[in-house]
């Protein structure tokens, strides 16, 4: 484990990045400042990235639009890995009929709307419907209400033996410099206590979400896992993720971990980066080049 000072030692040593998303290139603030500068940079170097992400939110397309919004043009949907794909292959490969009931926004219900099956906001399951539900999928922590239709969630769930999958495994996210929300791998959590079930996950730290996106590169090009560095700021799903997988890390100190308790979080999860760096930012001011 080694703290670096500038993300551009780190970056030059590699072929690939992979780059969590909230915490590393953007906060409840907005970008990290600087952060095009990295981008910039791997523009220039010929470096090939992408942003491998546990949002389920919204699609490709539409989270590189929020970043084109926000004034960062060079992540596109190819560049964008979200763990929707890998519900959206598995919907594909093991569910060929029925309704699929999900908690989310409708913009979340992208990917399984994209799978040629019914969707169904779990707000509108009722008594005519309910025996066609053929699996639940857990996709946002926004677009229902939360006392109602997570009470029909668990009783959805007590009644019916159908596999429930879990779109996004953050159980919270920064909500403001000292308040946290809680997300949609959370409130999934607090519900498989209650049912007595197991659900299915995908997303960080899982290994599928990194095999997914290996694989997808793989497609054009040979790549071994030592030349591809996964950049995260949280400990439990990028680091753990990412050392899972056999690929060097980079804990990254502008989200879910800061730099006056990194080094006690990193002891207490026994959790161990390649390298620890302020942030993502590559830094050219001061080098000849």
């Amino acid at each position: 484990m080694k703290k670096i000072d500038n993300f551009k030692s780190i970056a030059d040593k590699y072929e690939i990045i992979f780059f969590d998303a909230f915490g590393v290139i953007k906060t409840y603030a907005g970008l990290v400042p600087g952060i095009e500068k990295t981008f910039e940079y791997l523009a220039k170097e010929g470096k090939e990235y992408y942003i491998v992400t546990n949002d389920a939110s919204r699609s490709p397309k539409q989270l590189a639009e929020s970043y084109h919004r926000m004034g960062l043009k060079a992540i596109t949907p190819e560049r964008i890995v979200s763990s929707g794909m890998l519900t959206k292959e598995f919907l594909d490969l093991k569910v060929p009929d029925g309704i699929v009931a999900y908690l989310g926004t409708p913009d979340s219900a992208h990917y399984i709307e994209r799978s040629g099956l019914q969707t169904l906001p779990i707000s509108e399951v009722n008594e005519h419907n309910i025996d066609k539900i053929s699996v639940m999928i857990f996709l946002d922590d926004e677009g229902f209400d939360w006392f109602r239709d997570l009470n029909k969630t668990v009783n959805l769930l007590r009644r019916k033996p159908i596999p429930v999958i879990v779109a996004n495994t953050d159980r919270a996210y920064p909500l403001t410099a000292s308040n946290v929300s809680i997300a949609i791998g959370g409130i999934a959590a607090m519900i498989e206590s209650v049912v007595g079930k197991q659900f299915i996950r995908f997303g960080k730290p899982d290994s599928q979400m990194f095999m997914f996106t290996y694989d997808l590169i793989r497609e054009s090009r040979q790549v071994g896992k030592h030349e591809i560095v996964m950049v995260g700021d949280t400990l439990n799903t990028d680091i753990l993720g990412g050392n899972k997988f056999g690929l060097d890390t980079v804990l990254v100190l502008t989200g879910n971990t800061q730099a006056k308790d990194y080094e006690n979080r990193i002891i207490s999860a026994g959790i161990m980066p390649t390298y620890i760096c302020d942030s993502a930012v590559v830094d050219l001011s001061g080098l000849n080049l």
